[in-house]
């Protein structure tokens, strides 16, 4: 068998390395955009796998500890290693504190308040926050998802126009002088898929994960109101009604 044949990367220089000697600056920048949006994306994805990931496997035996202990101090050891549910605890508590002070203080506004009015803020303003930490990044990919396969094109678009401009100038317009830079010019959009491809399902996995976890996140704001203005933990699918009775004067106090 012909040798120019059975090695085409040799004869129509199709390998990338000939690729990247033979285009000109814009694909070389077309090339460089990608490559940075893929490696962008993927530190994203992964850091963020892992953060989910955590949440979701070490999120349920945590909070049931948290309800099967003593007193606050003790069950925020439990939710040390998730911050979105330890940050939510200290808001509250936190909350109670500060009413407390303004009662013994005297005269201000919010010795006024109610201390449901001030445990929800507190709790929403937790679950705000990190939901917004939980989606960055998210952005991000959402932009390389919709905006990779265009930029790919263009690519294309110019390898092609480069390339006929070429054979037009040499005036050689046979198969095996057009299928090279033809060829090398798709690569472009076959890049700017496989950059995008990954982006747009992880995005969509991620959209789905931060929606249950702030379900979840909501679901124990629930509870939490109920026991910095109560005292006393509702019994729920979490903790499977084992919850054990915590006085609300150890959640605001010193004790805690």
């Amino acid at each position: 068998m012909n040798a120019s044949l059975s090695h085409p990367t040799a004869a129509g220089g199709l390998d990338l390395a000939a690729i990247w000697a033979q285009s000109d600056a814009v694909s070389h920048g077309v090339a460089l955009v990608l490559l940075l949006m893929s490696v962008a994306s993927w530190a994203i994805i992964l850091s963020k796998a892992w953060s989910v990931w955590r949440l979701r496997q070490n999120a349920p035996a945590a909070i049931e500890s948290f309800w099967n202990a003593s007193h606050v101090a003790a069950g925020l050891e439990q939710l040390a290693g998730l911050r979105p549910f330890y940050d939510m605890v200290a808001q509250g508590q936190g909350a109670i504190r500060h009413l407390e002070a303004h009662q013994r203080e005297g005269g201000h506004l919010d010795a006024h308040l109610p201390a449901s009015e001030l445990v929800t803020r507190a709790l929403r303003n937790s679950i705000g926050r990190t939901a917004a930490r939980l989606e960055g990044g998210l952005t991000w990919l959402a932009s390389v998802g919709s905006t990779a396969p265009f930029v790919g094109l263009f690519g294309t678009v110019w390898g092609i126009y480069h390339a006929l401009a070429r054979i037009g100038a040499t005036g050689q317009a046979s198969l095996d002088k057009v299928a090279g830079p033809v060829g090398e010019a798709l690569i472009m959009t076959a890049a700017g898929l496989f950059v995008a491809i990954p982006a747009v399902l992880a995005y969509n996995a991620f959209s789905r994960s931060l929606r249950l976890i702030t379900a979840d996140m909501e679901a124990f704001a629930h509870d939490l109101h109920a026991y910095f203005t109560t005292g006393q933990p509702l019994p729920n699918a979490q903790s499977g009604g084992k919850l054990r009775p915590v006085h609300v004067a150890v959640a605001a106090g010193g004790g805690a």
